[in-house]
């Protein structure tokens, strides 16, 4: 982890670098809004070649992994060539599995313009392309040289986008974080920027070293997917940003957990009323519910047929593999919008 790309450029001046070709990976925003201040504070990047990609889930597909591919042949890219992945969660997610896969794996570097992807997508090395209507269903474990965390990137974005972050943060301080958890709850004023930057800073830190105790997700690190498996189905079933999707999951997860696992309610209400206060929360009837469950039997953390979720005894205390039934699920929807 590199705190900006002043670091960055320090980093790619040392040896381990002077032979290495770089290809930025970028789509329409980050050509617009990003890459101009990347290749001014980043000498090394300044002759790179750049692939342009489509914006968002679309850009998550075999056609233009292949494409990526394709690119980098005709332009000789070597083992020693360096993908750098300027964007949000889509952008990294794509670029590390073009990495992995090309010439049987080259380095990439995680440049993230997105508060969601600095606090999730670019840390910990989960690289995947969207396949049979599935989000995430092919990639690898395959972690990327370097992540740089450049808040100044953040000035880009309109505020449902830093909202969008703020839920990803509001779920790792859930599992780990008691404290982060209140703080980042307890006021409207999400976005003071002294306050909001040590706390970003705290949430990467955190999933990192989650991470590094668990790095192919067999233990620990599944904590990670609280809010996820009902937030997944949401996203593709309504639509909606990755983090807006896990938080709606999130008070489904907490609603679950005040059932079967022993959540205060207090903690319940309190996440509900602050959720509540960001967003218009969906309201789903029992045919859209079925879809939804149809999608959530899709997720790659189930097994023996059986959907499986993360739930909380407390705050900072999550239980992973927590088989849920399908009524629970139908009735965590139902109560969603109260």
């Amino acid at each position: 982890m590199y705190g900006g790309l002043r670091a960055l450029d320090r980093e790619l001046a040392k040896e381990d670098w002077q032979e290495a070709k770089y290809i930025i990976l970028l789509d329409e925003n980050t050509f617009q809004h990003c890459l101009p201040l990347l290749i001014s504070q980043v000498e090394a990047l300044q002759e790179a070649e750049f692939v342009e990609v489509p914006v968002g889930e679309e850009s998550k597909s075999l056609e233009v992994a292949a494409q990526v591919w394709q690119t980098l042949m005709e332009s000789e890219a070597d083992r020693q060539s360096v993908i750098v992945n300027l964007g949000g969660g889509c952008v990294c997610d794509l670029g590390g599995y073009v990495a992995a896969g090309y010439k049987r794996g080259i380095r990439y570097i995680n440049v993230p313009t997105t508060l969601l992807s600095m606090v999730d997508a670019s840390i910990g090395g989960k690289t995947a392309i969207n396949f049979g209507g599935v989000k995430n269903s092919i990639g690898h474990f395959y972690p990327s040289a370097l992540t740089v965390i450049e808040p100044a990137f953040l000035d880009t974005l309109p505020q449902e986008e830093l909202l969008n972050g703020r839920m990803e943060m509001v779920k790792t301080a859930a599992v780990t974080d008691p404290q982060l958890f209140n703080e980042l709850i307890a006021s409207t004023d999400n976005f003071q920027f002294s306050i909001f930057n040590f706390q970003l800073k705290q949430v990467a830190r955190i999933k990192a070293c989650v991470v590094k105790a668990d790095p192919y997700d067999h233990g620990i690190r599944k904590i990670l997917n609280f809010g996820h498996t009902f937030g997944h189905a949401i996203e593709v079933y309504s639509h909606l940003p990755h983090g807006i999707a896990v938080g709606i999951g999130m008070k489904a997860a907490m609603y679950l957990s005040m059932k079967k696992t022993g959540l205060s309610e207090e903690v319940y209400r309190g996440y509900s009323k602050w959720l509540n206060g960001q967003i218009e929360l969906p309201k789903y009837n029992l045919k859209d519910i079925e879809q939804i469950l149809s999608l959530m039997r899709q997720d790659k953390k189930n097994a023996s047929g059986a959907i499986r979720c993360v739930l909380l005894q407390e705050l900072g205390a999550a239980m992973i593999d927590v088989e849920v039934s399908d009524n629970e699920i139908r009735d965590a929807f139902l109560k969603l919008g109260q």
